[in-house]
């Protein structure tokens, strides 16, 4: 299948049709997604360091979705003027960040499912923090998601691209089918149905403890559906976000690697892939909201009592260090 199917005009409007979609999509989850996260990072850091949850994973969740924010200024700019000034290398480093991203989200959603529901299964295993091993996780995490998604990029580093196109409209490598096939199932099972189905199990196992007897878990009900809460709320991103995206990625990489497809098919899917990937970047403006509706601690640390007390605090401690300082180069001996 070739794009023969569509003349000049279609495949103008059908570009104009996808350039508009991410241009709206992207600038209205823009400022909410930026407040968020960083509001996300700050509470985390300033006020929940002590806390025995997976708090180490929501800030690597957090980082990520804000990396993704901070990356679409520049793809709004492209998607309005349909044109990118900034070189190909830079928008081969982004193409390459938003997989990454997303891929990150998606593996730190998981570990925060699996810590909550291990914290309800085995509460005297994990009552206390094990911060170290988080953070080997997670830098793990990092680098096997930056090495998995390298593929991405390489399949559209073509030397035939133009230099004004960019993300999308970038040609991709000819690949033998095999190979293709290959490396999309690899994406879909790794990438998603993987951790998708971590998180189902965790959301099975959580709300069956839930409906134990208190005899057999000596466990707060309370801090149960808390976790639960929580591991629901991960598992309500994957499919509203993540879920539509693997649906359309199989079809939308066959459609660009021209594979045997029919017009009608190529155009639907040329149509619902934009859509589809604006939902996978929705996630970055609903794990603030998860964060707050799902963890206490969280929403009584941004709550209108505690917030100026906190400020307060730092101001008083920030000024007493001052005062510290100047004290003892009093007592310094000239």
């Amino acid at each position: 299948m070739n794009n023969s199917c569509l003349d000049v005009a279609a495949t103008k409007a059908l570009k104009q049709y996808e350039h508009q979609m991410y241009a709206i999509i992207y600038s209205i989850i823009l400022l909410p997604g930026l407040i968020g996260n960083v509001l996300a990072l700050w509470v985390f850091h300033a006020y929940v360091k002590e806390t025995k949850k997976a708090v180490i994973f929501m800030i690597n969740l957090a980082v990520a979705d804000l990396l993704q924010v901070l990356s679409l200024p520049l793809r709004i700019y492209y998607y309005l003027n349909d044109s990118w000034p900034f070189g190909h290398g830079l928008c081969i480093f982004f193409f390459y960040l938003k997989y990454v991203n997303m891929y990150a989200s998606i593996f730190f959603l998981a570990c925060i499912s699996v810590r909550r529901c291990m914290m309800v299964l085995y509460p005297l295993r994990y009552t206390a923090c094990r911060r170290r091993l988080d953070r080997s996780l997670c830098a793990g995490a990092w680098l096997f998601v930056c090495l998995c998604c390298l593929p991405f990029p390489l399949l559209r580093a073509s030397p035939q691209a133009s230099p004004q196109d960019c993300f999308a409209e970038l040609p991709m490598v000819n690949l033998a089918p095999q190979t293709g096939l290959g490396l999309l199932v690899g994406a879909e099972l790794l990438g998603f149905l993987l951790p998708f189905g971590v998180v189902g199990t965790c959301t099975w196992l959580t709300a069956g403890s839930l409906r134990e007897g208190p005899a057999h878990v000596p466990q707060d009900r309370g801090e149960k559906r808390r976790a639960l809460r929580m591991v629901l709320s991960c598992a309500g991103v994957f499919l509203l976000c993540f879920l539509p995206y693997h649906v359309t990625f199989p079809l939308h990489y066959a459609a660009k690697a021209r594979w045997e497809t029919s017009c009608q098919l190529y155009t639907s899917i040329r149509h619902c892939h934009p859509v589809t990937l604006c939902l996978a970047s929705l996630n970055c403006c609903l794990d603030p909201v998860m964060y707050y509706f799902t963890t206490e601690e969280f929403r009584r640390r941004l709550s209108r009592q505690e917030l100026p007390d906190s400020l307060q605090l730092q101001r008083r401690i920030s000024c007493m260090t001052t005062d510290d300082k100047n004290h003892n180069s009093e007592l310094v001996p000239l």
